[in-house]
């Protein structure tokens, strides 16, 4: 099966990569899902990605210790950098090819991010692993993503959750939730379903980026999605 999308934009959480621990990066987590992207990568597809921060800093963290806000986000950006790093590896020890560019400037780390090199990159048959956030305080890793698929023309932003798409209600929470297969920008917005932040999903919606939101801890869903199978909610207009 040919696969739905040139190019993708993934969104992954810090948490997500916590797997069974409480906190840090479970390596079996971090393996799964680069083979889980080497198989997108198979299809000739190609990727970007961005990751949050969340399994190494937080900034509840930050606020109970007394640390402002803009530092807080420093911290937190910087965390997205360790997650992008042992990505980064865990791709390229299974034969990827990947650059990893951060939002901000540390040069023995990451190259720094340009929208042309990084486009040139993915011309290039490489998977560019995005750090450090929008390198600006205040906004959540959830607009970088959207931001960064925006500037290197992806088809779609793909969000790995643990659940299969959205819901009218915590699905965790409640067994009478409903499941939508697709719903408007407008709608999330009006309902306060919590997607993405307020600022990614309108952005989305400006930029005409649809957002596909799925569970990424199934094994080979994500390649599911990128051939067009039922498995994920998509938001658009």
């Amino acid at each position: 099966m040919a696969a739905r999308f040139k190019r993708i934009l993934l969104k992954l959480s810090g948490e997500s990569l916590m797997g069974t621990l409480n906190y840090g990066i479970d390596p079996a987590m971090l393996k799964q899902y680069a083979e889980e992207v080497k198989e997108v990568f198979d299809l000739g597809v190609s990727i970007a990605i961005v990751f949050g921060g969340g399994n190494i800093f937080r900034g509840i963290q930050a606020k109970e210790a007394g640390i402002d806000k803009v530092s807080g986000d420093h911290m937190g950006m910087l965390a997205t950098v360790i997650n992008c790093i042992a990505f980064q590896n865990a791709l390229e020890a299974l034969g990827v090819p990947t650059r990893l560019q951060s939002a901000i400037r540390m040069e023995q780390v990451a190259e720094q991010f340009i929208r042309r090199r990084a486009v040139r990159h993915l011309e290039k048959g490489r998977v560019v692993v995005f750090g450090a956030g929008t390198g600006n305080p205040y906004f959540t890793t959830d607009t970088a993503a959207v931001l960064r698929a925006v500037e290197v023309e992806a088809d779609v932003v793909i969000k790995g959750t643990r659940v299969d798409g959205i819901y009218d209600k915590d699905p965790e929470l409640h067994a009478d939730a409903k499941r939508f297969s697709q719903i408007t920008y407008k709608e999330t917005l009006d309902r306060g379903l919590r997607v993405m932040d307020l600022t990614a999903v309108t952005m989305a919606q400006e930029n005409n980026k649809p957002i596909l939101v799925f569970n990424m801890n199934v094994r080979g869903n994500l390649k599911r999605v990128v051939l067009g199978e039922d498995v994920a909610t998509i938001v658009k207009d």
